[in-house]
């Protein structure tokens, strides 16, 4: 009876520490490590490669969806490359680009209502002003969800514990006009007015650069490669949305991570980028009054996807079908007026279909 006894309080012990102290379960102070990243986990980078949001102000899901895409790769322990719709959640939480953002928290909270689909269900057009949106049917059966999220206060042990903990945070960001300049070492503000707000993924961190890793989204001639090495005293952290600290937590990643439908990407022609009779550069004349994104077309071009788990493919100029085709490569020789147009492309898989977009603009 004595014993019984006594394993009860000890268990009552037990319960009563893991109540008083809920970061019981973090990793203590003393016991961090010196350098951690999800992009060297045991040597294993469980992040996905980098993104470019431009032209649009859609940093908020990009950031969120970067987090979710490494948590999924970790959870299945599998390097499989997803890529979630920014845009659906952006546009679907409220986002707008006159307003110039989606708030992060109604962001979160529809990862955990409602979650975010594969990039297929709603492909980024690249298009700098608000037009008429809808993912393709079926896309609330192919997403991510989360079950909670929250923030983490400022202090460095409290930003360490919660990148080992639940994985990598969204981080809101003021900076300057150095910033757009960035291309190495560790950034901490020198020069220049206060630019703005960002937000952007911290994935990790290094005490002996004294350094944040962080994830931007503005593509692989910014920064290291589209990364950043953020100073521990750059004073960056920024909170615009009315509540919390600016850096936030996801946590309990679940949902259908590999749905069983196509896979399509317009490889020819891509954004930013100019094509004279088939030969491709990157647009250099941007003031032009052009799309922004669009990329400009000289004579003829025959149009390049990539496709995966496809059966059959349908080409689309001005929502008016050019094409159909069942057989890989699945191309087609784009003949179109002068003008801004848009091109389409939907792939089928038995029940199943994904999109991509790209609005081209045909010079001659």
């Amino acid at each position: 009876m004595n014993k019984i006894i006594t394993i009860m309080i000890i268990l009552l012990m037990t319960l009563t520490i893991n109540i008083s102290n809920p970061e019981a379960k973090k990793v203590q102070t003393s016991d961090l490590p010196t350098y951690f990243s999800w992009r060297d986990i045991n040597n294993t980078d469980y992040t996905t490669p980098i993104k470019n949001q431009a032209p649009a102000p859609t940093c908020e899901s990009y950031a969120l969806c970067a987090s979710l895409e490494t948590l999924m790769q970790y959870q299945t322990g599998e390097l499989f490359n997803p890529d979630l719709s920014e845009t659906h959640l952006y546009f679907y939480a409220g986002g707008t680009y006159e307003s110039g953002y989606v708030n992060i928290v109604d962001a979160a909270n529809y990862l955990i209502e409602h979650g975010v689909p594969d990039e297929g269900c709603y492909p980024d057009p690249k298009r700098p002003f608000d037009y008429p949106y809808e993912s393709v049917e079926g896309w609330e059966n192919r997403t991510v969800k989360i079950q909670e999220w929250g923030w983490v206060d400022h202090d460095i042990n409290s930003i360490k514990n919660a990148l080992i903990q639940y994985g990598p945070l969204a981080i809101c960001a003021t900076f300057w006009t150095d910033f757009y300049y960035y291309k190495d070492g560790v950034y901490k503000h020198r020069w220049g007015e206060h630019a703005g707000g960002h937000v952007m993924t911290m994935v990790g961190y290094d005490d002996s650069e004294q350094c944040w890793i962080v994830k931007n989204q503005a593509g692989t001639n910014w920064g290291i490669d589209g990364w950043l090495k953020m100073a521990y005293d750059a004073d960056m952290f920024a909170e615009w949305y009315g509540v919390g600290t600016g850096i936030m937590y996801i946590d309990g990643v679940y949902g259908n991570f590999k749905p069983d439908v196509p896979k399509i990407q317009i490889e020819k022609p891509e954004n930013y980028h100019t094509y004279i009779f088939g030969n491709e550069f990157p647009t250099i004349l941007k003031q032009l009054p052009i799309q922004k994104s669009a990329p400009r077309i000289i004579g003829d071009l025959t149009v390049e996807i990539i496709a995966e788990n496809t059966e059959r493919v349908e080409f689309y100029i001005d929502n008016e079908l050019q094409n159909t085709d069942d057989q890989e490569p699945f191309t087609l020789d784009l003949q179109t007026t002068q003008g801004l147009h848009t091109l389409e492309i939907i792939a089928y898989k038995e029940d199943s279909i994904s999109k991509d977009v790209v609005d081209l603009y045909k010079i001659f």
